[in-house]
């Protein structure tokens, strides 16, 4: 398949590179003010992917997944993360904050530059993967999510265009871009774009997981006085704080963090930064993406009882929300422990 040079033009500022492997992509997106013109790419050493870890290695064999057409997509997502990144820096420090009006995502925060960022990922991959299904946390009216699928058992992209968009409005920089692949309802590629340090966490099955170039994988260590756990910025149930939770804050054995998003705190785990990650009213775009890189790294994630998240029942999903625990192997036991004993 030949590559082809992309020139992103966003809000009249000067044109960047992405790269895309495909025949043709020509996307019009007017209410995000962004343009897609396709060139031939002339020499192949100007591509991006000559750095990428996942062309440096061949496929590994995966019950009922190919691993080798799971490399191509990565690095096209990875692709369109950093695309989304681009336009979403250009409305950072100067956002209006709007709100979600249905019902999965009352009074949810949501900007004009959400909107954008998912749009431009949708049009990219609606022409490459037209039987592919699409769940993303946003849509034009704010009225839904978006959800489209014609086989719950088939691939879907989980599209988080900005997890942290309280910190994006806010001006605080922990914010990012999340596109995640399911198959057969299991998280087989996920994308993590830390957007303002410039950051690519990534995974496919078969393949590892990745901090840019480098691999990553879960703490091997167990628990210490070291340790971080990464901590859900809305901790409420039922409008009340678990006590698990005032159990986790009372302590100082583990260093608690809360960092508003809940894929950048998943994450963290398979980077081998933090032990564990506690989201309490995540959805399913907030963990898609994270899942794969935290297993492809050699963590666990379950829910908070313990039980399987994946794979994951995909007919009629509206925006449930998906609590889910993060770790590593080692800790995970631990910290389900005092979940579960203090409910």
């Amino acid at each position: 398949m030949a590559l082809q040079r992309c020139l992103v033009v966003i809000q009249g500022i000067q044109p960047d590179i992405v790269i895309f492997s495909a025949v043709a992509v020509k996307v019009a997106a007017v209410t995000a003010q962004v343009s897609l013109e396709i060139a031939p790419l002339d020499h192949a050493s100007e591509c991006s992917r000559r750095s990428s870890p996942i062309n440096q290695r061949l496929p590994l064999s995966s019950t009922g997944v190919n691993t080798l057409s799971l490399a191509h997509d990565l690095q096209y997502a990875a692709d369109l993360a950093r695309g989304a990144g681009k336009i979403i820096l250009q409305q950072y420090g100067n956002v209006e904050r709007l709100t979600k009006t249905h019902a999965a995502a009352h009074e949810e925060a949501v900007t004009a530059a959400d909107r954008a960022s998912q749009r431009f990922i949708v049009a990219g991959l609606r022409p490459r993967y037209p039987d592919d299904g699409i769940v993303g946390e946003e849509s034009d009216s704010g009225e839904s999510i978006t959800f489209e699928s014609n086989d719950p058992n088939g691939r879907h992209w989980v599209i988080d265009p900005i997890d942290g968009t309280n910190n994006f409005i806010a001006g605080l920089g922990a914010f990012c871009v999340c596109i995640g692949l399911i198959d057969r309802g299991e998280p087989v590629l996920g994308v993590v774009y830390d957007v303002t340090r410039d950051v690519m966490f990534t995974a496919a099955r078969g393949h590892g997981a990745w901090q840019g170039n480098k691999p990553i994988h879960v703490p091997a260590e167990p628990l210490s006085a070291s340790s971080m756990i990464m901590f859900t910025s809305n901790l409420l149930t039922d409008r009340q704080c678990p006590a698990w939770a005032t159990v986790y804050l009372a302590q100082t054995s583990w260093k608690i963090r809360i960092l508003g998003s809940a894929a950048l705190e998943a994450v963290y785990v398979g980077a081998g930064i933090a032990h564990g990650a506690v989201t309490v009213n995540g959805k399913l775009w907030d963990v898609a993406a994270a899942a794969a890189i935290v297993l492809e790294a050699g963590g666990v994630i379950t829910d908070l009882t313990g039980r399987a998240i994946f794979p994951f029942d995909l007919r009629n999903y509206a925006g449930a929300k998906v609590p889910f625990l993060a770790a590593a192997p080692q800790a995970h036991r631990h910290l389900l422990e005092v979940i579960v004993g203090n409910p």
